[in-house]
């Protein structure tokens, strides 16, 4: 049980989108950073207890070669354990072979990630910008054809450990060619934590301009630098609608040695409860299932709202 005057006041702010979504990728981004290999077994409750507590879009894990991310090396079996209409369970696939390992576990819902710079895009996919977007065009086109929806992430959007600031122009070329492939939807990432609120207002008034819909764009903030929410808002003002978060605040980007961890789901639906939205999400549940994570991994969550309420009482597992 949490006190009362532990709940976010609630103040309405004019001029915001009428609806959030959240989008949840702590049981894929989160975990794949992690060393210490989860048991499958506690990936799948990590999950239901994600959509016991209200969030409706788990991202769930990625048919990545376990020679990359050793870590979900048992996507098969996290699919296998879960009742796939029970809420949205996107996973990630890197190439027409992770596609085809989603397609013959019943997944409906696939991701793609794309980098808007080279240097990312070398050390991360191998490749160069233009064909990685190349190896999704097949990826797209069929999982489009089969009836699914399909996100395209793009990482570096707000800076690059190697290349340093990044143009928005190279940013809009690269959604424009997934949105050409048909992905359904856009999240753009700030990799390593550096983006600020003005870059990020900016941002958006560039893909707007060469035309793309704010409607299909979805935000994913890392909080190396503390900005995270500070970005969340400015994203809000600049008409942005989803936001990628992770529970308890865990992972970030095991290929980019400065992105320390993702925005806490739990710190995002503080704030945005605050600002009168109903994310449907009951935030004692979710701090609870960040503490019982937590506890697996070995380490405190770094959330800030998880610390908080777990102090208070409304973080028992």
């Amino acid at each position: 049980m949490i006190l009362p005057a532990t709940l976010p006041t609630v103040v309405r702010q004019p001029g915001l989108p009428a609806a959030v979504r959240v989008y949840e990728v702590g049981p894929r981004d989160g975990l794949q950073a992690e060393k210490t290999v989860v048991p499958t077994a506690t990936k799948v409750e990590f999950v239901q207890r994600l959509v016991r507590a209200g969030l409706d879009t788990v991202e769930v894990t990625s048919f990545v070669s376990p020679r990359w991310v050793p870590q979900l090396a048992d996507a098969p079996d996290v699919v296998a354990g879960l009742d796939l209409h029970a809420a949205r369970h996107p996973v990630l696939v890197p190439n027409e072979r992770g596609l085809d390992r989603a397609l013959e576990c019943g997944v409906w819902e696939i991701a793609v990630f794309a980098s808007a710079t080279e240097a990312f895009a070398r050390n991360n996919l191998n490749s160069t910008v233009d064909d990685s977007l190349r190896m999704f065009e097949p990826v797209v086109r069929r999982g489009r054809e089969a009836g699914m929806r399909v996100r395209g992430y793009v990482s570096m959007c707000f800076g690059d450990p190697w290349e340093g600031t990044v143009a928005p122009a190279q940013i809009a070329a690269v959604a424009g060619r997934l949105l050409e492939m048909g992905v359904t939807s856009l999240s753009l990432g700030d990799t390593i934590g550096a983006g600020t609120a003005g870059q990020v207002i900016a941002l958006v008034e560039h893909l707007v301009g060469a035309g793309v819909d704010r409607d299909v764009v979805a935000m994913h903030f890392h909080d190396t630098y503390g900005q995270a929410l500070a970005n969340v808002h400015a994203a809000l003002t600049a008409g942005i609608a989803e936001f990628d978060a992770s529970a308890g605040g865990i992972g970030g980007c095991p290929f980019a040695r400065s992105a320390t961890g993702n925005l806490a789901t739990e710190d995002l639906v503080w704030m945005l409860t605050g600002l009168g939205y109903d994310t449907g999400v009951d935030l004692p549940e979710l701090v609870a299932t960040s503490v019982w994570m937590s506890q697996v991994l070995g380490r405190p969550s770094p959330s800030a709202v998880v610390r908080a309420m777990a102090r208070d009482g409304g973080g028992q597992s």
